[in-house]
């Protein structure tokens, strides 16, 4: 569980320990934590520091898409596989929020 202190810093950072390893994650809008429009559809970034991680992974948050409007297609998060440990911390904040790693190969 979550406090609901650490799910809305004064800025958007928020350190993440996820499955024993420790990350960054962060947006460059400030507008994100005071303007409730902004959090439509959003950017986040992802640093491990892991050697997996190549380059900092860039996230497309959409907390308004639904199921309906997606192609349909097999996802990290479909039924019978399991959800990135990312994408679920990121849903403790915006609960069923859709993320789009745009291309980088989840990795955490």
């Amino acid at each position: 569980q979550v406090s609901p202190a650490l799910r809305s810093p004064r800025v958007p950072v928020w350190l993440c320990s996820l499955s024993g390893r420790h990350g960054v994650l962060f947006g460059t809008d400030r507008r994100l934590l005071s303007d409730w429009k902004s959090e439509r559809i959003f950017h986040l970034y992802f640093c491990s520091g892991q050697q997996e991680q190549t380059r900092t992974a860039h996230l497309t948050v959409d907390t308004h898409s639904h199921h309906w409007e997606e192609a349909p297609r097999e996802g990290p998060c479909s039924p019978g596989q399991r959800c990135p440990a990312l994408e679920m911390a990121i849903r403790t904040r915006w609960a069923g929020a859709t993320v789009s790693w745009n291309g980088t190969e989840p990795f955490f």
